[in-house]
């Protein structure tokens, strides 16, 4: 198939990288330097988001944030002044469910298809192909794109309706978040008890509290490797998201608020462009003691 990719940072970059591999055609833009390795394979550069709408079939997003999906939709030279009939656009950001469903809806009013589709599993499942794939939008649509998602990741769920797969995202960086926080208090205390907190990290692993943020964050924060998997300031961007419909909705939220501040006050450090394990560096000042020295 032709196929456009929009956004290749990080997690976009290898996800675009496997559908090079398996035989698509594909044309890519992004807002910085495109990675040389895509265009040795074969991608084809364009000028514009417009661009590759043109010349794809199926169109992927996968930039920062909601204002930045609204810009590279329907911004000038966006997707929607290169789209025809019959094409499908499928936003793998994550953003706003409420503005996702204002999106789709401008989609669909093109004679377009939309599916929201943000993934889970960080820079190491994008380049594993093992992302966690939520799925909004009709089923018919997400049963015609689901095998190009599943060159990108494995567990792929559709949820339901349009804007389904970002409430599904923003549940997940809940879970995601206060989990981080768990395991940073748990090894904060533990090490400031004077135990050593790698140990302890690996006892726990093999009880009830094991968990995939044990094992990869729990390492990250005893090693000291904060370099970007998922940036502070984009999980930031997430839990705010959470909050703002927990407001609409009139639910409350008290653990994802806390730890909302946790990440504001890393932020506030200058580190919000680590990844987002570093949340324990919040931690360790209140604790004035830090996990393990840097």
């Amino acid at each position: 198939m032709k196929l456009g990719f929009i956004g290749l940072g990080i997690m976009g970059a290898p996800m675009a990288g496997h559908l090079r591999a398996a035989g698509h055609e594909l044309f890519v833009t992004t807002r910085s330097k495109l990675p040389q390795a895509l265009l040795d394979a074969g991608a084809v550069a364009c000028a514009s988001a417009a661009e590759v709408a043109r010349a794809a079939e199926v169109i992927f997003t996968m930039v920062p944030d909601t204002p930045d999906v609204q810009k590279v939709l329907f911004g000038e030279n966006g997707v929607a002044a290169g789209l025809s009939p019959g094409k499908t656009v499928v936003d793998m950001s994550s953003i706003s469910p409420i503005e996702t469903q204002a999106f789709a809806k401008q989609i669909e009013a093109l004679g377009c298809d939309w599916l929201d589709a943000p993934v889970s599993g960080g820079e190491v499942g994008a380049k594993a192909a093992s992302l966690t794939i939520m799925v909004g939008g009709k089923a018919e649509v997400f049963e015609r794109v689901q095998p190009l998602l599943a060159l990108m990741g494995k567990n792929i769920t559709h949820v339901g309706a349009a804007g389904a797969g970002q409430i599904t995202k923003v549940a997940n960086q809940i879970i995601v978040a206060l989990n981080i926080a768990a395991v940073g208090e748990a090894l904060v205390f533990a090490s400031k008890a004077g135990a050593d907190p790698a140990r302890v990290r690996q006892a726990l692993m093999g009880g009830f509290a094991s968990s995939r943020i044990l094992e990869v964050h729990g390492e990250r924060m005893i090693k000291r490797t904060f370099n970007p998997g998922f940036r502070i300031g984009l999980h930031q961007k997430d839990l705010n998201l959470a909050l703002q419909g927990a407001r609409s909705l009139g639910v409350a939220l008290p653990n994802t608020a806390s730890t909302a501040q946790l990440m504001q006050a890393c932020a506030a450090q200058g580190w919000d462009q680590l990844d987002h394990s570093a949340l324990v560096k919040a931690l360790e000042l209140l604790a004035k003691h830090p996990v393990t020295p840097e």
